[in-house]
């Protein structure tokens, strides 16, 4: 990172918002106008994940001139195991929906026993999430179970096969207990309600003194992330999207897929270029030279 502009904090979703799985790089993207693709993650031999190489390099320069910070619902496990181009680690990264803040690559322990009393204080806790979830789905539907990091549950799905009516049911009966319901692609995320990216972007800009706060993100785990943030962007799939969900300082692109992307990394670097330029004199001269 840049000494010269250490007050911009920028933190943004991974997944459909800067990189993009096989199945998410179609999304608003003719086949006629395919860009160039970087992988970013491999796993069990396969690539998973990719950036366009414009949107590569849009993100090396961001990170040379701002604090990039990765605010992520992966898991610590998948979230290392995206390769993004940054040059370096980024020196913080949100995991599990803001249940980890990495610092240099390590769980930072004092933000964990926060998180845990939070959770404790606030919300019905993750075995009766758990349990709800198994008595009430049907394997006809429900390919897989997943528990991250002890924190919140995923379900892995046939979307096509998914009741709306259970989907509207848990979500009422999880938002009743504290808990947050996503549909994201094919997964059915049940994450606490406390249990958010903005809480762990905020112990960040106290930690480094950062005076202005830009963010994205796609999905509703993202909204809370944009509402904190001082500018913010999401694009114009998800569902944020879907939702035709916004807020006056969050701006809706009408990109959609990998362009949403590239155009959201140059909308975070205009503005912290715009946060950071030396302010006109009184006089009307030019600012003296640094």
């Amino acid at each position: 990172m840049s000494t010269a502009t250490p007050a911009v904090l920028v933190a943004s979703d991974l997944d459909r918002t800067l990189v993009y799985s096989t199945a998410a790089l179609s999304l608003g993207m003719p086949d006629a106008h395919a860009p160039r693709l970087l992988c970013v993650e491999v796993h069990e031999s396969k690539p998973l994940s990719y950036l366009t190489e414009t949107a590569a390099g849009e993100l090396r320069a961001l990170a040379a001139e701002t604090l990039f910070v990765p605010a992520t619902t992966r898991t610590r496990k998948q979230y290392q195991r995206i390769r993004l181009p940054l040059g370096t680690p980024p020196r913080y990264a949100v995991c599990a929906n803001g249940g980890h803040l990495l610092v240099d690559g390590v769980s930072d322990r004092d933000w964990q026993d926060h998180v845990r009393r939070t959770l404790a204080a606030s919300c019905a806790p993750l075995a009766e999430v758990r349990a709800r979830l198994t008595d009430t789905t049907d394997p006809s539907w429900v390919r897989k179970h997943r528990v991250a990091e002890e924190l919140f549950a995923y379900l892995v799905v046939e979307r096509d096969r998914l009741p709306e009516e259970w989907l509207t049911g848990f979500t009422a009966w999880a938002d009743e207990r504290g808990w947050n319901v996503s549909l994201q692609g094919r997964k059915v995320y049940a994450v606490p309600r406390p249990l958010t990216k903005s809480a762990a972007v905020r112990e960040v800009a106290r930690r480094t003194g950062a005076t202005l706060t830009l963010a994205a993100g796609d999905s509703l785990l993202d909204a809370d992330l944009l509402l904190a943030a001082d500018r913010a962007w999401r694009p114009g799939h998800g569902e944020l999207a879907d939702a035709d969900w916004t807020a006056p300082h969050v701006e809706a692109l009408a990109q959609r897929g990998v362009a949403a992307g590239e155009e959201i990394l140059r909308r975070f670097r205009a503005a912290a270029r715009a946060h950071t330029a030396p302010a006109p004199r009184l006089d009307g001269a030019l600012p003296d030279p640094v």
